[in-house]
């Protein structure tokens, strides 16, 4: 069972309070320059990414966000360190998020400003603490650990608390996974408030995608989490993927093709590998659900494709073609790939008919 928390809006996305679990990214292109941030975001939204997060580092970036806002559908989310001054522009700028330690910025006055601007506009803020940036006092007091963590989110809280601002999302988030799993274990114990999660740093996007699927994976599975973010050191296209697919395998998303493949053995009479990856990277994006299997030969193969939608199963040289738990017929090896994609539109084509005449 999910873990019980407060409903935040982030326009008129719903994080929080049974909302399902969104994926967000953060964008790679300088957010001064708008038309590339937008034309990155509008990318992203057909990627199914359901919140979108923004450097704010200057006053250009924050007078920016108006034209990003107005151009993009899902949430904008303005991330702020320090400088208060930057998230007031950005709620004036009609952001719909703000990602900012409110212990950052100064006095409590500071801090008044900001919640005040942000509850008049019902912008919600993520307290976002990672392990690598952890305030002295608290690493001093407690070292590098998950009581460190939450003790400082925890901190920024309160901050905010005492304005009577209570639409708070917090993240505690480091790049060791055991730590990252602590600290929001500990914290979910602690507030109701809902959890934005991650691996912060994780690194590039295989090793990168693996340390966040066992992070964010393992809170998933215990009800831990609200929205997450899978942070590699790459596209935020592949973070995208690799946020919906994690969400998927814990059947907490539908919708969208699970692709399933044999891990090939010494049976394998064709060239498995690459016929799985040239599938996979020209899987269309969708919101209908349909399983596609890509097996290697006649042990397991045929009834994984019967099972499938759509699938192939090898043979010598050439695959056998299923869909819907017929065989259609043999293809040569060298069009597997063009005969099952063209099957995989053709399938989705039909689901998106089928759907519009009900």
């Amino acid at each position: 069972m999910r873990r019980s928390t407060r409903r935040i809006m982030l326009g008129s996305l719903a994080v929080g309070g049974g909302a399902p679990i969104s994926v967000q990214t953060m964008t790679k292109t300088d957010t001064r320059d708008a038309e590339a941030t937008i034309s990155q975001i509008r990318e992203l939204e057909q990627l199914g990414c359901d919140i979108v997060r923004v450097a704010v580092p200057d006053e250009l970036a924050a007078r920016e966000l108006a034209r990003i806002r107005s151009g993009i559908k899902i949430p904008l989310v303005a991330d702020i360190h320090f400088d208060y001054r930057l998230a007031l522009q950005a709620i004036e700028s009609g952001v719909d998020g703000l990602r900012i330690n409110p212990g950052n910025i100064g006095s409590q006055e500071r801090v008044r400003a900001v919640a005040q601007a942000a509850a008049e506009h019902r912008i919600p803020i993520r307290i976002g603490v990672n392990a690598g940036s952890l305030d002295p006092e608290f690493l001093e007091k407690y070292g590098r650990t998950a009581v460190a963590l939450v003790e400082s989110a925890l901190s920024h809280v309160i901050l905010l608390e005492r304005e009577q601002f209570f639409d708070i999302k917090i993240s505690v988030k480091a790049s060791d996974v055991s730590l990252t799993i602590e600290a929001y274990r500990l914290l979910s114990g602690r507030v109701d408030y809902p959890l934005h999660l991650g691996v912060t740093e994780a690194g590039g996007p295989w090793a990168g995608t693996i340390k966040s699927a066992v992070g964010i994976g393992t809170l998933l599975a215990e009800g831990i989490g609200d929205t997450i973010r899978v942070s590699l050191t790459g596209t935020p296209h592949e973070e995208v993927r690799a946020g919906r697919q994690i969400l998927r395998s814990l059947g907490l998303r539908q919708g969208g093709i699970e692709l399933i493949s044999c891990p090939t053995c010494g049976r394998c009479q064709i060239n498995l590998v690459e016929i799985a990856r040239a599938v996979e990277e020209r899987l269309p994006e969708t919101d209908q659900s349909l399983k596609v299997a890509v097996m290697g030969c006649m042990v397991n193969g045929p009834g994984e494709a019967r099972e499938a939608d759509v699938g192939i199963a090898g043979g010598r040289g050439k695959g056998m073609l299923f869909k819907q738990g017929q065989l259609l017929r043999r293809v040569p090896e060298q069009d597997l790939v063009e005969t099952l994609v063209m099957e995989i539109r053709q399938m989705l084509e039909e689901k998106e008919n089928n759907h519009a005449s009900d």
